[in-house]
């Protein structure tokens, strides 16, 4: 399998947009709710979209390390080049936080770039030297003794009141290892007590990527595209019936908590929506049909092609425009057209996804692609 799947690109390209969409609205304070995060428990279709990206590299690992090994890499030149990618990953994710001022004293280390590379490093030894039932072995194990942390060790909360385990924001285990390795100072500016993509709920992220491998590895196999696109379908239905297993009768969905439940949830739907696309992309026997798809989703595959590049552009420019009055000059706009605020609110959003699609495309069109 040494071509691209348009079915990827086409997924991390629906993915990269969804994520500048939801991260730059005109008015955070005038959002509509599926485009927030929930609050704690539960979960909006916005939750999604950072285990996607974590499915996605699981995907894109399996390929990319069976691409390499064919070219004759040994497991050891796998390591390191795959380790390399993920340490640089991390430094962007840092370089990017920083910006454009890098406040030392309060400059936040956890993020969604540093967690990206983190689950990369740690996957990588487990994919490479390890088969599927391993695959499947670590990943059950991970969410295994994530949820016995979680629900067994009892720790001091931000006072320093040591109490029972408990899943309240600031008060699990994982919010007390990121105060105590990091310091307030150094976790999300918005709580300071504990991090959405803090250092322990990394573990069960490290799962979200295993399962994307084993997904991946499907690729491989001896069915054919349609059996694998169904076998895809019902390992996603039988993930979200587990999820809601596990959300009553272990710990309930979370994402900032990244919670077993969670990685169900999220894993079933990305194994549904990236079977549709391969179904659409690259699995029909009719030609014309998937030629007609490609043509329609081409603009996902555009986007998809420069994922990362266009995640880091988006974070200087969204924080470049803060600090200008043009910043929301569209939003204004949009309001003094006789929009809704909520309403011109999501436009700018729009508006921001259309110039990075600009952005994305310019590119595609120039074949330059930039790879980490």
């Amino acid at each position: 399998m040494n071509q691209r799947l348009l079915s990827l690109d086409a997924f991390r390209g629906l993915t990269i947009a969804a994520m500048l969409l939801v991260n730059n609205p005109g008015d955070w304070g005038q959002v509509y709710a599926p485009l927030l995060h929930a609050h704690w428990h539960g979960w909006t279709v916005t939750d999604w979209i950072f285990p996607f990206f974590v499915f996605i590299s699981g995907v894109s690992m399996a390929m990319s390390l069976a691409r390499r090994a064919q070219g004759g890499a040994n497991k050891t030149q796998l390591l390191t080049q795959t380790g390399r990618r993920a340490l640089l990953i991390i430094g962007i994710g840092v370089l990017l936080n920083g910006f454009p001022f890098y406040d030392l004293a309060s400059l936040r280390l956890p993020g969604v770039l540093q967690r990206l590379g983190l689950c990369t490093l740690c996957a990588a030894p487990i994919v490479i030297w390890c088969g599927p039932r391993g695959l499947w072995l670590c990943a059950l194990g991970l969410l295994a003794a994530y949820a016995a942390l979680q629900l067994g060790v009892p720790v001091p909360d931000a006072e320093g009141v040591v109490r029972q385990a408990s899943l309240q924001p600031g008060q699990d285990v994982g919010a007390w290892l990121d105060r105590a390795l990091f310091g307030p100072n150094h976790l999300w500016s918005q709580a300071r007590t504990w991090d959405p993509e803090g250092l322990l709920s990394t573990v069960p992220a490290v799962a979200s990527q295993l399962l994307g491998v084993l997904a991946g590895r499907e690729l491989h196999s001896r069915f054919a595209p349609a059996d694998r696109a169904m076998r895809w379908t019902l390992a996603g239905l039988g993930s979200l019936v587990l999820a809601y297993v596990l959300d009553g009768a272990l710990m309930p969905i979370n994402k900032s908590l990244w919670t077993p439940a969670f990685v169900c949830l999220t894993t079933g739907w990305a194994l549904i929506v990236f079977a549709a696309f391969y179904w659409l992309l690259d699995a029909r026997p009719e030609p014309l049909a998937r030629e007609r798809w490609a043509r329609a989703l081409h603009p996902l595959v555009v986007f998809g092609m420069n994922a990362l590049f266009l995640y880091i552009v988006a974070a200087v420019l969204a924080k470049l425009l803060e600090l200008v009055p043009l910043g929301q000059a569209a939003y204004a706009a949009f309001l003094a057209w006789g929009f809704a605020p909520k309403s011109a609110s999501l436009l700018h959003a729009i508006a921001f996804v259309a110039v990075m699609y600009a952005v994305a495309w310019f590119m595609y069109r120039r074949r330059w692609f930039v790879k980490v």
